[in-house]
C-alpha cells in the first residue's frame, strides 16, 4: 500500500514530536547527573606508610582507606604541593604552587586574593553546590573574632563553611560557621604534652584562648557529623527537586585535622591500635572516614560521587618511634613532615568514581595537589582561562583508562620545603637545592665540605628512600635541573 504523501508529512511530523519527547526525556537525567558529585576527604599528617593499601608491612588497620583503593584507582607517587599543611591546602585549592605567594601571611591575612579562581568556585561556576567541613588554614583578614572574617572559605566559592581556623594544636581554638565565630575564645587553656613522646607529638597543643564549651577532642567527631549534615541535606534536596529541573551535584571538601596533634582517640579507639596513642587516632580517623562513607551509600550517591582520598603532607615520625613500635608512618620514604626528602610530601592519593574508574588499579603517574584543578575542570567541561591553575596537569585521562601508563602527563614538579629548600622533580631524577631534610628531620641543614656537591641529587626509580646522593656523579644532570627550577620558580 502506497501512503499518501499529507499522511507521510503528518507521520514524520509525529515522529519527530515523537523523537523530541524522548529526548527531553532521555536529557534530562542526564544532564542532572552528568556531572558527578565531588567529594575530596583531606586528612592532616597521614604518613604513605600508613594506610595498609600502601605499605603490607602496617600495622595500622585502615579497613575503609583500604576499601576506596580496592574499588578504585591508587597513586603510588603522588605529591602535596609543600609538605606543610597551609602551602598544600594552598596547592590544592588554587591549582597554584605555594611557593607563588607568600604562604607565611596565614595567621593574619587570606592567602587565596579577591577573585582567584579556586576548585570551590570553579566548580560553583558550573553549576555545583559547594561545601566546606574541617581546617582552613589558608587565613583570614582578621579583624577581631567578634567581627566577620573576610577572606575565607565562603569568600572563595563555598556555599557553606563549618570549620576551624588552623590546627588544633594552634590557638586560638574556636569553631567558624561560614565567616562568622559560633562563638569567641574567651577562656584560656594551658598547654599540653605527652611524656614519652617528643614535645610535638602526643596529646601536644599550646596554650591560648578557646572557645567556651569547646573541646578539642570533639573537634574530629564533630567534623564527621557536619559532613554527613551537608550530604544528608542534599540527598534530600535532591529528591525534593521539581523533576522537570535538574538538580545540583554536590561538592564537599572535607579537610580532617587528624590525625595531626594533639593524637586525642575517643575511648572506643584509645589503647586499641598496635602504634600507641598515635596508631589509636589515625585507626580513629579511618573510621570518621567509614561513616562518610555509609552516609554517601544511605543517601544513594556512592555510585554517582567521584571521590579524593589523600594527606596533606607526612606525619611527625621519627626513627625511634619506627623502632618503637616496628612501624614506620613513613613506609621506606626518608624524612617525615616538612621535609624535602620523599617522606615529606609524597602521599597517599586515592580516586573512587565508580564505573568510570576501573577497580583496584595502580598508577605510577607523577601527580601533584594542584592537578585536581584542572582535572576536574576537564570532567565537568570547564574552560580554564590560563591564569586559572598555572600550574595544575589534568590527569582525567589516567582515571579513565585513556592514557598509556607509561606516557607521563608531567615531568617536572618544583616545591619549597618546610624551611625554604628548593626541590625539582624531573622524570626518575629529584634535585634538592642544599644538603639534609630542609625540613623537621636532623640534620635540617649541613654546610658542605670542601670537594663535596652542595646539593642533593637522587635516582628515585633506584632510590627511593633517597640514600644515595648522585649530584658529584652527575654534574650535568645538577645544572639542567638547577636552570629548570629557575625558570619554573620565576
Amino acid at each position: 500500500m502506497v501512503l499518501g504523501r499529507p499522511f507521510q508529512i503528518r507521520l514524520t511530523i509525529s515522529l519527530i514530536v515523537l523523537w523530541g519527547v524522548a529526548l527531553q526525556f532521555i536529557s534530562a537525567p542526564l544532564s542532572a547527573q552528568g556531572k558527578p558529585n565531588i567529594v575530596i576527604i583531606l586528612v592532616d599528617d597521614m604518613g604513605y606508610g600508613d594506610p595498609a593499601c600502601f605499605n603490607p608491612v602496617s600495622k595500622l588497620r585502615t579497613p575503609h582507606i583500604d576499601s576506596l583503593a580496592a574499588e578504585g584507582m591508587r597513586f603510588t607517587d603522588a605529591h602535596a604541593p609543600g609538605p606543610l599543611c597551609h602551602m598544600s591546602r594552598y596547592g590544592l585549592l588554587t591549582g597554584r604552587y605555594p611557593f607563588r605567594t607568600d604562604v607565611n601571611q596565614w595567621p593574619q591575612h587570606a592567602l587565596i586574593e579577591p577573585g582567584q579562581t579556586t576548585l570551590a568556585s570553579l566548580l560553583k561556576h558550573q553549576g555545583y553546590h559547594t561545601a566546606m567541613v574541617g581546617k582552613w588554614h589558608l587565613g583570614f583578614e582578621e579583624q577581631g573574632y567578634d567581627q566577620p572574617l573576610p577572606g575565607g572559605p565562603v569568600d572563595v566559592g563555598f556555599d557553606s563553611f563549618f570549620g576551624i581556623r588552623t590546627s588544633t594544636d594552634i590557638p586560638p581554638y574556636f569553631y567558624i560557621r561560614d565567616n562568622h565565630a559560633v562563638a569567641p575564645p574567651t577562656r584560656q587553656i594551658e598547654d599540653n604534652s605527652t611524656p614519652g613522646w617528643s614535645r610535638i607529638q602526643g596529646e601536644f597543643w599550646r596554650a591560648g584562648l578557646i572557645a567556651e564549651n569547646m573541646e578539642l577532642k570533639d573537634v574530629l567527631p564533630k567534623f564527621t557529623e557536619e559532613a554527613i549534615a551537608v550530604i544528608e541535606g542534599h540527598a534530600s534536596d535532591r529528591d525534593k527537586a521539581d523533576q522537570s529541573t535538574d538538580s545540583k551535584p554536590l561538592f564537599l571538601y572535607l579537610a580532617y585535622p587528624a590525625p595531626h596533634t594533639p593524637w586525642l582517640p575517643s575511648a572506643r579507639f584509645a589503647g586499641k591500635s598496635q602504634v600507641g596513642m598515635y596508631g589509636d587516632f589515625a585507626e580513629m580517623v579511618d573510621a570518621m572516614i567509614g561513616r562518610v562513607l555509609r552516609s554517601l551509600d544511605a543517601a544513594g550517591m556512592s555510585d554517582e560521587t567521584l571521590l579524593i582520598f589523600t594527606s596533606d603532607n607526612g606525619p611527625v615520625w621519627y626513627e625511634e618511634d619506627a623502632a618503637r613500635f616496628g612501624h614506620d608512618s613513613c613506609g621506606v620514604l626518608r624524612g617525615m613532615k616538612a621535609d624535602a626528602w620523599e617522606a615529606g610530601h609524597r602521599m597517599p592519593f586515592i580516586v573512587r568514581w565508580p564505573g568510570k574508574v576501573a577497580q583496584q588499579a595502580v598508577s605510577e603517574q607523577l601527580v601533584c595537589f594542584t592537578d585536581v584543578m584542572a582535572t576536574l575542570a576537564a570532567i565537568t567541561g570547564y574552560s580554564r582561562r590560563d591564569e586559572e591553575g598555572p600550574d595544575s596537569a589534568d590527569f582525567s585521562s589516567v582515571l579513565l583508562g585513556k592514557t598509556q601508563a607509561k606516557t607521563p602527563l608531567r615531568t617536572a614538579l618544583a616545591m619549597h620545603s618546610g624551611n625554604g629548600m628548593r626541590v625539582l622533580r624531573d622524570g626518575d631524577w629529584k634535585l634538592i637545592e642544599g644538603l639534609g631534610s630542609g625540613g623537621f628531620s636532623e640534620p635540617k641543614r649541613v654546610e658542605p665540605q670542601a670537594g663535596e656537591a652542595a646539593v642533593q641529587l637522587y635516582n628515585l626509580k633506584n632510590d627511593l628512600s633517597e640514600t644515595t646522593n648522585l649530584a658529584s656523579q652527575h654534574p650535568e644532570i645538577v645544572e639542567r635541573m638547577r636552570e629548570a627550577l629557575q625558570r619554573i620558580s620565576h
